[in-house]
């Protein structure tokens, strides 16, 4: 077994106000309350395991993490692991801002309990993945934000840990380096090492994980198969924005143009275009089942690496999508020409979306689909009407059949 938690929690004592703090100093008496951010739970995570941590905001995630990692104690209960650990849980966070990026490449693996000859010899190849040999003496306080964390990053991950954990991300950065993190994430994957990690990309963890945990108010929902886990959760997800208020939807379309990732490199969308037979443009007037509907979306990509992939997804009033399509799981390989420019076009013929506003979002992918290069989020409104009463988000293929008397009686 390679992690196990016993009756593992986590508490925070809570003051109503600076008077109830001192008066517990000057009579000796408890004025706080308990606030439990994780409840006690049990679980073992077993050798090569890559288990996913989802739920809302404030849900307990990265308290797992951090108590798992070490990084803070539990309230009660145990925490045991086998084999190294690594955790990247706030890249950064224990460089001195005036020491240089050498000095702090051997304070950051001193804090991981790394020897420093141990340090010395992984030392050239952390400086090289980084990609800071000519900054590396300077003080880390000129380091732009991207190169501390690629720095960080560097450090966390230059040894050949046995465990790791991951808050948020599997990829940290932006550009090229963002795939250099991605890679050497999953090539630890493909080492059979342990990985955990929390996201809120849903398609992420169902695609890497082979477990899932959901954490709910600091309890644990639900521990099984991600496809079981992640559709009882999205579930949950939809009843909460039943109940929550209703999105206003931005009309100026000035204001709800390409909202892009930071990608410093070759891996671009460079143009969206949609358009159907009522004209082309951000803002469209379709008809359910008769409007055709065409995408085309020209990318830049880098001609060395592998073709990237493609995720459209149309999404309704409250963000959550209604549908997608994907590139890589229709078996369509994007091309490009010698210098990475490509071009592709998704069309959905009479579209049978119903009556309503949906938004548009186009994502650059890998070759896998895993990592995301570039997303343009809500690049154009749909504005679709309907012929007939018909109810729902979708109108599905069917047929009727219609015979005197009763089906028993045939």
């Amino acid at each position: 077994m390679s992690i196990r938690l016993r009756e593992l929690s986590k508490s925070y004592r809570s003051y109503s106000s600076g008077w109830a703090r001192l008066r517990e100093i000057i009579t000796h008496q408890p004025s706080y309350q308990d606030r439990q951010v994780l409840a006690p739970v049990t679980l073992d995570i077993g050798l090569g395991e890559v288990v996913g941590v989802v739920g809302v905001n404030g849900a307990g995630k990265s308290t797992l993490l951090k108590l798992i990692a070490g990084t803070l104690k539990p309230t009660s209960g145990s925490v045991t692991h086998d084999g190294q650990l690594c955790a990247l849980l706030e890249l950064g966070a224990g460089f001195h801002p005036e020491m240089t990026g050498r000095e702090n490449i051997y304070l950051g693996g001193a804090v991981a309990g790394q020897r420093q000859a141990d340090t010395q010899r992984l030392f050239d190849d952390i400086v090289s993945f980084a990609g800071l040999r000519e900054v590396i003496d300077q003080p880390v306080k000129t380091y732009s934000s991207g190169m501390l964390m690629r720095l960080a990053f560097s450090v966390a991950t230059a040894v050949d840990p046995d465990i790791l954990i991951l808050d948020e991300t599997l990829s940290v950065g932006d550009g090229i380096f963002a795939r250099k993190s991605f890679e050497r994430i999953m090539g630890f994957k493909k080492a059979g090492k342990t990985i955990l990690f929390c996201s809120h990309s849903m398609y992420q963890v169902e695609a890497i994980c082979s477990r899932v945990l959901w954490l709910d108010h600091g309890r644990l929902m639900m521990d099984g198969e991600p496809a079981e886990v992640i559709k009882a959760y999205n579930a949950f997800m939809a009843d909460l924005e039943g109940e929550a208020e209703p999105i206003v939807e931005q009309k100026d379309k000035t204001t709800s143009a390409l909202r892009r990732m930071p990608a410093k490199n070759q891996f671009r969308i460079s143009r969206i275009q949609l358009k159907s037979e009522g004209g082309r443009g951000s803002q469209l007037k379709l008809v359910s089942k008769k409007s055709d509907l065409q995408i085309q979306v020209d990318f830049q990509a880098d001609p060395t690496l592998p073709s990237p992939s493609l995720g459209v997804t149309l999404s309704g009033s409250h963000g959550r999508p209604v549908t997608s399509a994907s590139s890589l799981h229709d078996g369509i390989e994007l091309k490009m020409d010698e210098q990475g420019q490509g071009s592709v076009c998704l069309n959905f013929p009479r579209l049978p979306l119903l009556r309503g506003h949906y938004w548009v979002n186009v994502y650059l992918m890998c070759e896998q689909g895993l990592h995301m290069y570039e997303r343009a989020e809500r690049v154009a409104e749909l504005d679709i009407d309907q012929n007939g009463p018909e109810l729902g988000v979708v109108s599905l293929p069917r047929s009727w059949l219609s015979v005197m008397g009763t089906a028993d009686s045939k």
